[in-house]
C-alpha cells in the first residue's frame, strides 16, 4: 500500500491507474477506524480494481465548541488496517495541504441538509459537501462508498453529486453495528462503561419503533414518540431528535409510505462520567411493501454478513 500526503502525488497515481483501465474506488473518512469502516473498505476492494482511503479530519464540518481537537486520530494504526484490508493507496494529507488557499469557496446543499443534524450542527453539512467536493476533485474515483449511519450526510453528498454533475457512483452500504445493537462510530471511544450502556438506548427507540411497525403502526408520532420515550428514560442521555424522514430527501415524513425509503434518525448526547459527552447517531430504514413492513437495522459485526437484519 502507498501511504500519500500530497494532493498533486495522489491524483497523479491515480490518473495513471485509470489511463492502465482500473476502476477506482474511494473510501473517504476521518480515521480512528473500526469494523464499520473496514466493511467499506472491503466491499470497495470487491468491486473495484484499486481502491483509495483518505484520511483526514476536516476542520470546517467541525463548530467552535465540538470536539475537533478531541476527535481520535490514531494514522498509523490506521494506515495497518488499510494495508490489511487491501487497499492500495492511503491518502492522508494535512490540512495545510487540502486547505492551502484562503477558502472562499464553499460547497452549500440545501434540501437534504435541512432539519436533523443540520438544525443541532450549523454549518456542518457545508464543511462536509466542501471537503468531500474536494476529496472527490483529487482523487477522481469511479465509485465511493458510504455507511447509512450517517444516513443525512449521504443524502447531501448525493444530492450534491447529482447536481454538479460529479462522475462519480455513489455506493450506499449498511450501518454496522456491535453484538449488542451498537451502532459503530469513531465518537464511541469517547464512551466509558456507564455511557456505553446508555447509548444503547438509541438502539432500543429504534427497536421499540420497529416493533410497532411490524405490528401495523404507520404514523410518524407514534414511531417518533417510541424512540423519544425510550431516549429520555436514560438519565445519560439527552435527546436531540427523533423523526421519521424521506431518506434520499431528508423530507419530513407523516406516515410510513409505499414507494419511499423512510429513515427513523435519532440524535442524542450521551453523558461520560468524567463530565464529557459523546453525541450519537443512530437509524432504521423502513420499506413499506405489499402493505407488509421490512426494518433494515444494518449489519451486526459478529455475524460477518452483507445481508441486512429484517
Amino acid at each position: 500500500m502507498e501511504r500519500i500526503d500530497s494532493v498533486e502525488m495522489t491524483r497523479k497515481t491515480v490518473a495513471s491507474w485509470r489511463a492502465e483501465g482500473h476502476l477506482v474506488g474511494f473510501v473517504p473518512t476521518m480515521g480512528a477506524f473500526h469494523e464499520g469502516h473496514v466493511s467499506l473498505m472491503r466491499r470497495a476492494v470487491a468491486e473495484c480494481s484499486k481502491v483509495v482511503v483518505s484520511v483526514f479530519v476536516n476542520p470546517l464540518q467541525f463548530g467552535p465548541n465540538e470536539d475537533y481537537a478531541s476527535y481520535p486520530r490514531q494514522l498509523e494504526t490506521d494506515a495497518q488496517v488499510a494495508s490489511e484490508a487491501g487497499i492500495d493507496l492511503l491518502f492522508a494529507p494535512s490540512v495545510e495541504e487540502m486547505y492551502s488557499g484562503p477558502g472562499q469557496t464553499k460547497v452549500v446543499v440545501d434540501g437534504p441538509a435541512r432539519g436533523l443534524c443540520g438544525d443541532f450542527r450549523p454549518g456542518h453539512f457545508t464543511g462536509v459537501a466542501t471537503v468531500v467536493a474536494k476529496l472527490f476533485n483529487i482523487v477522481q474515483p469511479h465509485k465511493a462508498y458510504f455507511g447509512q449511519k450517517d444516513a443525512q450526510q449521504l443524502a447531501v453528498i448525493e444530492t450534491m453529486v447529482a447536481d454538479l454533475d460529479f462522475p462519480v457512483e455513489i455506493v450506499r452500504c449498511p450501518t454496522v453495528r456491535e453484538p449488542d445493537g451498537l451502532a459503530m462510530s469513531s465518537r464511541n471511544k469517547y464512551l466509558d462503561e456507564e455511557a456505553r450502556v446508555a447509548a444503547l438506548s438509541l438502539y432500543r427507540g429504534l427497536e421499540q419503533a420497529a416493533s410497532r411497525a411490524l405490528a401495523g403502526e404507520r404514523r410518524a408520532a407514534t414511531l417518533e414518540a417510541a424512540v423519544a420515550e425510550t431516549v429520555r428514560a436514560e438519565p445519560r442521555a439527552r435527546l436531540e431528535y427523533a423523526e421519521l424522514r424521506d431518506a434520499r430527501t431528508i423530507e419530513k415524513l407523516d406516515r410510513l409510505e409505499p414507494q419511499r425509503e423512510c429513515l427513523l434518525a435519532v440524535a442524542a448526547r450521551i453523558s461520560t462520567s468524567g463530565g464529557g459527552h459523546a453525541r450519537l447517531i443512530d437509524n432504521f430504514i423502513f420499506r413499506l411493501k405489499n402493505g407488509r413492513v421490512e426494518v433494515d437495522r444494518g449489519v451486526f459485526a459478529d455475524k460477518n454478513s452483507t445481508q441486512s437484519s429484517q
